[in-house]
């Protein structure tokens, strides 16, 4: 249920929310100017926070919002972009950090991340309702959304499950659209990065109008966005080399280190095991390397402890230039609805929503660390090598496959979303009531596609070639280039390919053993729900108002996958999910005023899953402002998450990497990473509370000021082990990963395969606190307006119950929290004209705060406690700017904007990838935290008429 606030007008309604938003809700809007005699108007506000129909800025939950005329100040190329700046967000799933996540099915969504708990956790809404996920986990993508029609997104920062049902664990994000819009408006708009790449275009239209007399309203709106991305990494930071590497002077002798460091951070770093063209790297032709046509020379290893060097030849291995800064991306998207007032207490609706995307990235070169084999008797050996072979019978090479194709990840994705509904109102117990039912069917239908992937057998085949002896099976001359499996096989189609240097595979050997592994996936979502609020009876310190309600809710996943692409293949080894589970649940919600100023908030969920059974959520919350200057608010909740389709019904998808295997003297180890769901995952639990003081002082006019703790336990958290940990702990003989863990030849062409199934950790926790001030006053003619939000993370941590848990706060590396984000801004709006200026930042980190710094006289490294010679991460402070002009044209309302994002062009902080996994092509940076594009323009026009 939404909650109808009516004001004298607009601009009286915003200049209250600033001034109270704040210190009762947080509020992040940004008001107009207050007009001196304002014509009556109204202005609807839906309150996420509670579904009691009461002031949402009195409720004890913490509530962020964020109005269309704030987002549209900045002008940023998506809304997610925007809330993503919210210091409450961390570690939200984006185009940019989710490219190289094929088998996960994540590339190019955009998922909102509150409290980096998981963007699992954070429940998605739109107009309170619920939509179909766009990944097999559920998550939402925000881009499917009206992004023209949003009229404010509003943030709840703590437990609502009691309130909202499964996954909101960590809070709710809801955008609501504006659906009494009237009118014709549109806009246009353009942006580029200062070094001319990365260009992005954004065109919306929506129209509104009323008829039968204003009972009904039609709405429709249409979007078109366009990035043409941005593919490789042309900035100078990502060229110096930087990486994280095993030091190649640490070693122990009888279990005790010899003061070194275990781990250094370094510039001028690269691979010893893999060059463009391809090195040997055993017998005694090691460091012999080819180049371009096949030009022999040698390389200098450096000093080098494999798979990583330093120094010699390294700039010649670099290859984390071959991912795309920013995806492609291609956007359209159509919305309409329908209402209709059949009665003064009953209003019906329909709506229906489309919207498809098309992404395109860079995945990276295929990198063959010391693992392919080549017989003396291959043909493409050039000479000069051939003379010096020998005794010698095969060599072992190492390449990152210069004629190979970049690999891409190609994503289509197109959704569906149908609701009707009503609601209305009627008298009840001496007061109002209020009451809606809806219907939601959303389907989302994906094309998940790794282009020019290498088949693993073709690859084999193809590489093993030979010179035809005479009289030969196939009847080709003597001394004509071949497949060795050819010889015996005349008719299995095999091309052979050269791997020996650059430019000197052919396009049918390319051909043959290149393809493009997909999936195709169809999520359904069911939702049938109802809500009533009212007011039961008086107490002297005001009316007990009550909401209840119940839904039930579906979600299925159903898939397909060609034979010839669900093994063998270097990455895309997709399976075929399939599952469903449903959920029936119904809820109660109070509030109490007590006395004058003290209110009491309760709710109480019981809740029946098909897979998991039953359990109970429930919400108990307090406000008391003992003056008008100081208020008080507390909360304590236990919220869920059950499982969602991913967890429980993944069939398996398996992509191939590297680790570190201490097993083999800490040597890198190709293996097949392999996903699969666990059907016996229970829901987790999670204990919260909060506490909160806010305040607006009456002898500073204008100003407001919030200060909320958060403390959140989860029990039974959902998870998964990373690959590298499961063999680390199989090593040192924990028989609970050493089941994951399958060594010996397998289908994807190594020798080592790990299972990365989902379980119930034993628990996750999250502290921080939340800090907002605003103030507002008045400068000549103008409004002057100062805004700040920070958040302090304390804690984040999973116990597995098996390894000692690491608090990820204060980790700036990938999959860390911050300890500080914060944002402010300062807008001035005078007549027509405004400009902003906001400051946004992230303060210094550590690679890991389990390591132990040092660089002489260190301690022995332990996989618990590793050593490192530099485990700092700088911070980063950026300053956007934005101006914009209205100005009448023929009669019709028009603005002029531009916006500029990182003004003073600043590079990211360097945040070395390694040791192992995908560091060989990971940029140099934290892609989740960091501006990676450099100073960008943005410019556009609207118009409303």
């Amino acid at each position: 249920m939404t909650r109808s606030l009516r004001a004298a007008s607009l601009p009286a309604l915003a200049v209250a929310l600033l001034w109270n938003a704040a210190a009762f809700a947080q509020d992040t809007q940004t008001p107009p100017a207050p007009a001196p005699e304002p014509e009556a108007q109204s202005a609807e506000i839906t309150v996420t926070g509670t579904r009691i129909q009461r002031d949402g800025y009195q409720a004890p939950t913490p509530l962020t919002v964020i109005n269309s005329e704030d987002i549209a100040a900045t002008a940023p190329a998506n809304v997610a972009d925007y809330v993503n700046e919210i210091p409450s967000l961390v570690g939200s799933v984006t185009p940019a950090n989710s490219n190289l996540n094929i088998s996960a099915g994540t590339a190019g969504v955009n998922a909102l991340n509150l409290r980096s708990l998981g963007t699992a956790r954070t429940l998605v809404l739109l107009d309170g309702q619920r939509s179909v996920g766009s990944t097999v986990t559920g998550l939402v993508d925000v881009n499917t959304f009206p992004q023209g029609l949003i009229k404010s997104v509003e943030i709840v920062t703590g437990g609502a499950s009691a309130a909202y049902g499964s996954d909101a664990v960590s809070g709710v994000v809801n955008f609501i659209l504006d659906k009494e819009y009237s009118g014709l408006k549109g806009s246009v708009e353009y942006g580029i990065s200062t070094y001319g790449d990365a260009p992005n275009y954004r065109a919306t239209l929506t129209a509104g109008t009323g008829f039968a007399g204003g009972r009904g309203h039609i709405l429709l709106n249409g979007e078109i966005a366009v990035k043409e991305g941005l593919h490789g990494v042309p900035r100078d930071w990502n060229n110096k080399g930087w990486y994280l590497i095993n030091n190649p002077a640490y070693a122990v002798v009888q279990g005790v280190g010899n003061g070194q460091p275990e781990r250094l951070v370094v510039s001028g770093a690269g691979l010893s095991q893999a060059t463009r063209g391809g090195v040997i790297l055993n017998t005694a032709l090691r460091g012999t390397q080819f180049g371009v046509g096949g030009a022999v020379s040698q390389y200098n290893f450096g000093t080098n402890r494999d798979p990583w060097q330093i120094g010699g030849d390294w700039q010649a291995t670099q290859v984390n230039g071959f991912q795309s800064l920013d995806p492609e991306e291609n956007r359209k998207s159509l919305f309409g609805r329908v209402s209709f007032e059949v009665a003064e207490w009953l209003s019906v609706f329909g709506q229906a929503s489309y919207a498809k995307s098309e992404n395109l990235g860079w995945l990276g070169v295929q990198l063959n660390q010391n693992n392919v084999t080549i017989q003396a008797d291959n043909a493409y050996i050039p000479a000069s090598v051939r003379a010096q072979l020998g005794g010698i019978t095969q060599f072992t090479l190492g390449t990152s496959n210069a004629d190979l194709p970049i690999r891409k990840n190609d994503t289509e994705r197109e959704l569906q979303r149908y609701v009707v509904g009503a609601n209305g109102s009627f008298p009840l117990f001496a007061g109002t009531a209020r009451w809606d039912v809806y219907y939601q069917k959303g389907i989302s239908r994906t094309r998940e596609m790794a282009r020019d992937i290498t088949n693993t057998a073709r690859l084999a085949l193809a590489q093993d070639a030979v010179f035809a002896p005479a009289g030969n099976a196939i009847g080709v001359p003597a001394g004509t280039i071949v497949c060795r499996s050819t010889l015996t096989a005349p008719t299995n189609g095999c091309v052979p390919l050269n791997r020996l240097g650059i430019g000197v595979a052919s396009p049918q050997a390319l051909a043959y053993v290149l393809g493009n592994p997909y999936r195709r996936q169809k999520f359904e979502e069911d939702v049938v729900a109802a809500n009533l609020a009212f007011d039961a009876f008086d107490l002297p310190a005001g009316a007990v108002s009550v909401s209840v309600g119940g839904e039930h809710r579906r979600e299925k996943v159903s898939g397909s996958v060609p034979t010839e692409f669900q093994s063998g293949w270097f990455v895309g080894n997709f399976l075929p999910s399939f599952g469903s589970y449903s959920v029936t649940e119904g809820y109660v919600e109070l509030v109490v005023p007590v006395i004058k100023g003290l209110d009491l908030n309760g709710a109480v969920r019981g809740t029946d899953y098909s897979t998991s059974g039953y359990v109970t959520t429930w919400k108990a919350g307090l406000t008391f402002e003992p003056i008008p200057d100081i208020r008080f608010r507390a909360t304590r909740s236990r919220d869920i998450r059950a499982p969602n389709l991913g967890e429980l019904f993944t069939a398996g998808s398996t992509r191939i990497n590297v680790l570190l295997d201490s097993s083999q003297n800490n040597a890198s180890v190709t293996f097949a990473g392999t996903t699969r769901g666990n059907p016996l995952l229970q829901p987790e639990r999670a204990d919260q509370w909060g506490v909160g003081v806010v305040l607006q002082p009456t002898f500073l006019r204008g100003f407001a000021m919030s200060v909320d703790y958060y403390n959140i336990k989860i029990n039974g958290a959902i998870g998964s082990v990373a690959a590298q940990t499961i063999v680390d702990r199989c090593n040192q003989g924990v028989q609970a990963f050493c089941t994951a863990v399958v060594r010996g030849p397998n289908a994807f062409g190594n020798n080592l395969q790990v299972f990365e199934s989902p379980f119930n950790f034993a628990v996750q926790k999250a502290q921080g606190i939340d800090f907002e001030s605003s103030y507002r006053t008045r400068i000549g003619t103008g409004n002057f307006t100062l805004r700040g939000m920070a958040t302090r993370y304390i804690k984040n941590y999973f116990d597995n119950g098996i390894d000692a848990p690491t608090d990820t706060v204060g980790m700036n590396a990938p999959g860390g929290t911050p300890k500080w984000l914060y944002r402010a801004q300062a807008s001035y709006d005078v007549d027509d004209f405004n400009i902003t200026l906001i400051g946004r930042g992230v303060s210094d980190g550590v690679y890991d705060t389990s390591f132990i710094e040092c660089t002489s006289g260190c301690p022995t490294s332990t996989v618990t406690n590793r050593t490192i010679n530099d485990n700092r991460i700088k911070g980063a402070f950026y300053i956007d700017t934005s101006i914009t002009q209205e100005f009448k044209m023929g009669g019709k309302e028009m603005q002029l904007f531009f916006a500029v994002s990182n003004l003073l062009d600043k590079d990211p902080p360097v945040v070395a990838p390694g040791p192992a996994g995908s560091a060989y092509a990971t940029p140099a940076t934290n892609q989740s935290i960091y501006d990676l594009l450099g100073r960008t323009f943005r410019i556009g026009a609207r118009f409303k008429m």
